[in-house]
């Protein structure tokens, strides 16, 4: 998620034509929150893989009436097949994610800007916490943003319902108050060791650990967790697993192209976008597949 331009953060557009041989389809290398400043400090770059521009996946599905935990319900206008989605997605909320990196945000600017939405970094592992996040996050709410918070995972370190206890404790809570967006999982590559891309865990290992994370904040908020991902690191990781497509809320990183692409999983639409690491918000740039209103019923879990 979130970082500074760290050599971590480069990795986005530096490897790019290097992973263009990739035969998976893949998405650009998230920008995970594990760099923070105050974080532990990373003993090497992640691994990232962006495999530019491949086919398009589906643009979303139908509205339906009732909304569970995997929202969502596209009834705008589609991100285009070319271009670059910043200029044509019009009618798409356009949002952000932030971490300890910007500190302390100007809210009321970045809504003139035309942020709707944020999801703010509250934790790592078990160990680290934002140190900017309360201000972060009440001042998100102060100045109108729908705002959600995430979890960095580090599934290594210690177990998916520890991890999400700690993140629950640490401002990883929901409320039924329509503007607080379900609690975000953000997994992705390893930055601390490029030859442990998944945490030294096998693909049956990786899902356990995720239903474990998964679990537990459904235990603790009442909501499924959205899963923050890339299509290259899911296939690689988790061996592509669709168990979580039905119940959990896709938030798909890939940076500089027109369409998030194919997507992993059996997700059949995405949620949350993150289509570049920087622009005309602090932070990593997202959008949302719908509506304010279906942004609202997002927030609302109903």
């Amino acid at each position: 998620m979130a970082r500074h331009r760290t050599l971590a953060r480069r990795r986005a557009g530096v490897l790019a034509a290097a992973t263009a041989a990739l035969t998976f389809a893949g998405t650009a290398p998230a920008s995970a929150g594990a760099a923070d400043p105050a974080g532990p400090p990373a003993s090497a770059g992640a691994p990232g893989t962006a495999v530019p521009l491949e086919p398009a996946g589906p643009a979303g599905a139908p509205e339906t009436a009732a909304v569970p935990d995997v929202a969502v319900l596209p009834d705008a206008a589609a991100v285009p097949e070319t271009g670059w989605p910043l200029r044509r997605a019009a009618g798409l909320p356009r949002g952000h994610d932030v971490s300890s990196y910007q500190k302390r945000v100007d809210w009321a600017a970045a809504r003139a800007k035309g942020a709707r939405f944020v999801y703010i970094k509250a934790t790592e592992s078990t160990t680290y916490r934002n140190p900017f996040f309360s201000g972060q996050y009440s001042g998100a709410r102060k100045a109108g943003l729908y705002r959600g918070a995430y979890h960095f995972a580090l599934p290594d370190r210690s177990s998916g319902a520890e991890q999400a206890a700690y993140f629950v404790r640490h401002g990883g809570d929901w409320r039924a108050d329509g503007r607080t967006l379900p609690p975000a999982l953000d997994i992705e590559y390893n930055p601390y060791s490029a030859k442990h891309a998944c945490y030294g865990l096998g693909t049956a290992r990786m899902v356990r650990w995720i239903r474990s994370f998964s679990d537990e904040i459904k235990r603790e908020t009442g909501r499924r967790p959205v899963i923050y991902t890339t299509a290259q690191w899911w296939k690689q990781c988790t061996g592509n697993s669709r168990a979580f497509s039905s119940s959990h809320a896709l938030w798909i990183a890939r940076h500089g192209t027109a369409r998030p692409g194919a997507l992993p999983g059996g997700w059949r639409y995405w949620t949350f976008w993150q289509y570049a690491v920087e622009g005309r918000l602090p932070g990593d740039q997202n959008l949302f597949n719908g509506s304010l209103s279906r942004l609202r019923v997002l927030a609302r879990g109903r």
